[in-house]
């Protein structure tokens, strides 16, 4: 039996995961942690934000959540810290701090 994409872990037998570890269903990325392996951080300082949401796009990771209209922070479970919105930020809203802890 292959399992889906959700039951999937590091105790999963290889006889029950997909031929060659592919997803054969969409959004599993919500599954994975994948902010564990950061080693810079995003600062979100809301003062200087203007929620212009240029930085929305050009996350790679879809780290940047939008609610109402308005820029509501930044997900760190998936954020890889790679600081592309520190960078495209007119504002200076975003920073880079070292470490992979907010």
């Amino acid at each position: 039996m292959i399992r889906p994409a959700r039951e999937i872990d590091e105790h999963t037998p290889w006889q029950e995961m997909t031929p060659g570890g592919e997803i054969y269903e969409p959004a599993t990325a919500r599954y994975v942690n994948t902010g564990a392996w950061r080693t810079d951080t995003p600062l979100l300082d809301g003062e200087k934000c203007r929620s212009c949401l240029l930085c929305v796009p050009y996350c790679p990771d879809s780290s940047l959540p939008v609610q109402e209209g308005k820029l509501a922070g930044i997900d760190y479970q998936h954020c890889k810290g790679c600081g592309i919105c520190a960078q495209v930020c007119p504002f200076g809203a975003i920073t880079m701090k070292e470490g992979g802890q907010p």
